[in-house]
């Protein structure tokens, strides 16, 4: 027996967070992955593992304490309201709430992606997926928005370059959405590069005025296929992460960019991110010790969504 080297990093906690009725992002993403690993059989051939809760020092390379403190009060006072008999959820913008599980499921999520990077880096796992909820990539370094509270894939990137001393990360973003909360954490850092593809113009509309030096964000059209962004990937991402050589890739991976998933309007279907990923994956490869560490972004339909994961992971587990 092989022992597996793709991680698949979730908890229960992740579940528990939910932001009311009718919400898109929503605790049945996860069951709808977990559904789909089952009866493919992909869960068979990975490595489960449950996501310990991040430290706040480790959050906090990432974002202003003030912003980790605002959110533990927040909790900390909705839950002392539902005890009193006040409502279930407070609302942060007008997409994002919080209930009394957000603040436990968020460590969850953030932690996922801490361990998951330890894993890889220690050889355990060459590869790993964080199946976690709420999503991170529009967490900016003080600000929670768009589901996001706490910026899952930057706050791994920042561990790994302080805890192992790396000296280049890649941060790979293939949701339909801007990881604006990404670019404000890792912009101008020479240690990072991150290059995304997203609509626009579409929420949260950012990413097209005059980036960072280290950011490589397309922004495209909707309507946009699945062929077009490939030829666009190769293009304008692939030079730029052989030129950086990578030390590890971390991944938003959201995908609500599939042709079924009306968040938004771009074109992509399975084989297309299974493209993605091996494109990534050679990458790493060549460059990266094969070390990649993904999690979930969007992707609010529950079908293409349960497929597209199931095809990310077969590239990453190689099956």
């Amino acid at each position: 027996m092989t022992v597996s080297k793709t991680g698949y990093f979730t908890h229960r906690d992740c579940w528990k967070h939910e932001m009311g009725p009718g919400h898109p992002e929503c605790p049945e993403r996860l069951d709808a992955i977990e559904d789909r690993l089952l009866i493919t059989g992909v869960g068979d051939a990975l490595d489960r593992r449950e996501a310990p809760e991040a430290s706040l020092a480790d959050i906090e390379l990432a974002h202003d304490r003030l912003h980790v403190a605002a959110m533990r009060g927040l909790s900390d006072r909705l839950n002392e309201e539902i005890l009193a008999g006040g409502p279930s959820y407070s609302q942060l913008d007008p997409d994002t709430s919080i209930n009394a599980h957000t603040w436990k499921a968020s460590l969850r999520a953030a932690g996922a992606a801490l361990a998951a990077t330890d894993a890889v880096m220690a050889g355990e796992l060459e590869n790993a997926f964080c199946a976690v909820r709420p999503p991170g990539h529009h967490a900016t370094r003080s600000k929670a928005m768009g589901f996001c509270f706490f910026n899952n894939v930057a706050v791994a990137a920042k561990y790994a370059l302080q805890r192992y001393n790396l000296q280049r990360v890649a941060v790979v973003d293939f949701d339909v959405h801007h990881g604006n909360g990404t670019e404000d954490i890792l912009a101008n850092d020479p240690r990072a590069l991150m290059v995304s593809i997203f609509q626009h113009p579409f929420y949260p509309y950012s990413g097209d005025q005059d980036p960072a030096p280290n950011m490589v964000n397309v922004p495209v059209p909707a309507y946009t296929r699945g062929m077009d962004i490939r030829e666009i990937i190769e293009m304008m991402w692939i030079p730029r992460l052989e030129a950086f050589k990578p030390e590890m890739i971390f991944v938003s991976a959201g995908f609500d960019g599939h042709r079924e998933d009306d968040m938004g309007q771009l074109g992509l279907t399975e084989p297309d991110y299974a493209w993605i990923t091996q494109r990534v994956k050679d990458i790493a490869r060549r460059y990266s010790k094969g070390r990649i560490v993904s999690c979930l972004e969007g992707g609010y339909v529950m079908g293409p969504l349960a497929r597209s994961v199931e095809a990310h992971l077969r590239v990453l587990a190689d099956l």
